[in-house]
């Protein structure tokens, strides 16, 4: 298997409300499509990022839905999707972006053990999203 990861899809409760988060709100490139599709897809450097209603990605997983929790009733997932930046700066507005479009800051950014800067948002249907510097020489 090649050590590559093409698409990372997200279960949403709303398919248009997560469309406008990542399109409006945090500037995505969402890929031309049919609007009655159930499917949303954006086209990011190396990836892409699918949104997918959360029964109907579950179905598609053959995963019984009574089996998971539904999105707003479920704990955290163990999963977390980063975005780093080249500045500082880069990590406080990335925050305040997904913020204003709705998303929630779950850790403010801050200083961090590793060496860098970070902070978390949560989009729409929870789903964190860890914004760094990685700091990788003194400033």
């Amino acid at each position: 298997m090649d050590p590559n990861i093409t698409v990372v899809t997200l279960g949403v409760s709303d398919l248009d409300e997560s469309i406008r988060f990542y399109r409006d709100g945090l500037g995505f490139p969402l890929r031309d499509r049919d609007p009655d599709s159930d499917i949303a897809f954006f086209t990011l450097d190396g990836t892409w990022l699918a949104l997918y209603p959360w029964d109907a990605l579950a179905e598609d997983a053959t995963v019984p839905t009574e089996a998971v929790s539904a999105p707003e009733k479920r704990d955290f997932s163990g999963v977390t999707i980063a975005h780093n930046v080249s500045e500082k700066s880069e990590v406080d507005a990335a925050l305040e972006a997904a913020d204003a479009a709705g998303g929630g800051i779950v850790k403010p950014a801050q200083e961090v053990f590793w060496g860098g800067y970070s902070g978390y948002f949560a989009d729409p249907d929870g789903h964190l999203w860890e914004v760094a510097y990685p700091q990788l020489t003194d400033d």
